[in-house]
C-alpha cells in the first residue's frame, strides 16, 4: 500500500479580483506529491506557479478546490490551527535568504524555535547541528553580512530545517547566485531528499530543474506537463 501524499490537490481554483473583473490565478489544478518526492515546478511569469506555491505553504487560500497537507484537509483549519500545521509539517527557502541582520548565524537558524517555547540551549545545540551540516558551524557568531550569498542561502535551508519539516517549499533559492554556487545548494538539496526530506522547488531555470526528479510545469493557470525529469528534460523551458 502506498503512503499517505504529502500534498493532495484536486480541483483547485483560486480567483483575484480586479476592477475588470475576477482574475483566474489557478484553473482545475490537481497534483499529488508523495514522500521522498522531488519535485521542480516551472513556468513562465503569470502562469500561477507561485500561487500555487502561496496555497502550499499554507500562505493563502484557494478560491475552491480541496488541498490535503499531510492528510488534513486545510480548509477546515482556522488560523491557529494552520499556523501549527505550517510550523510542524513545512520548512520555507526563498530568493531572498530573509536573515536577520543584526542576528548572527546561530540565532537565525534557531528563530523559529524561538516561537514553540523551546529553551535556549535545545535551540543553540539544534542550530549548531544544523549548522554542521551545511558547513557553516565555525560562523556561527557572524553576521549575515560577514559571509556570502551562497553561505546566506546555506543558513536559510539550515533555519528551515530547524522544526525538522516533512516538506521543504523553496522558491528560486538560486536566483540570486552564480552558476557555481547555484549548483553547491542543489547538492546540498539533493542530499537533503536523499535523507527522505520531500523537495517542492520553484525554478526558471533548466540547469536547476534537472536536480529533481519530477517536472511539473504551469502555463496559464493550469498545469502542462508534469513528467519524470529526464522524460521531461528535453521540453524543459522557463
Amino acid at each position: 500500500m502506498r503512503d499517505t501524499p504529502v500534498i493532495a490537490i484536486r480541483n483547485l481554483y483560486k480567483d483575484y479580483p480586479t476592477p475588470a473583473g475576477a482574475f483566474p490565478a489557478l484553473k482545475g489544478v490537481s497534483l499529488t506529491v508523495y514522500p521522498g518526492e522531488f519535485v521542480a515546478v516551472m513556468g513562465p511569469s503569470g502562469s500561477g506557479k507561485s500561487t500555487f506555491m502561496n496555497i502550499l505553504g499554507c500562505l493563502d487560500r484557494p478560491t475552491s478546490g480541496d488541498y490535503e497537507l499531510n492528510g488534513q484537509n486545510t480548509a477546515h483549519l482556522d488560523k491557529n490551527a494552520t499556523a501549527k500545521l505550517r510550523g510542524q509539517t513545512l520548512g520555507f527557502v526563498f530568493q531572498g535568504f530573509n536573515l536577520l541582520p543584526r542576528m548572527n548565524l546561530e540565532d537565525n537558524v534557531s528563530l523559529p524555535l524561538v516561537y514553540s517555547d523551546v529553551p535556549k540551549s535545545k535551540r543553540r545545540k539544534r542550530a549548531r547541528q544544523l549548522l554542521e551540516k551545511v558547513g557553516l558551524v565555525r560562523y556561527a557568531a557572524s553576521l549575515p553580512s560577514r559571509i556570502s550569498g551562497g553561505q546566506q542561502q546555506r543558513v536559510a535551508i539550515a533555519r528551515a530545517l530547524i522544526n525538522r519539516p516533512s516538506l521543504i517549499l523553496a522558491d528560486e533559492p538560486t536566483g540570486n547566485l552564480d552558476s557555481h554556487t547555484s549548483q553547491e545548494i542543489m547538492a546540498l538539496f539533493t542530499n537533503l531528499n536523499r535523507e527522505g526530506i520531500t523537495i517542492i522547488l520553484v525554478t526558471h531555470e533548466s540547469e536547476i530543474a534537472i536536480h529533481a526528479r519530477r517536472l511539473v510545469r504551469f502555463r496559464d493557470g493550469v498545469i502542462v506537463q508534469d513528467a519524470p525529469t529526464r522524460q521531461a528534460s528535453a521540453k524543459v523551458k522557463p
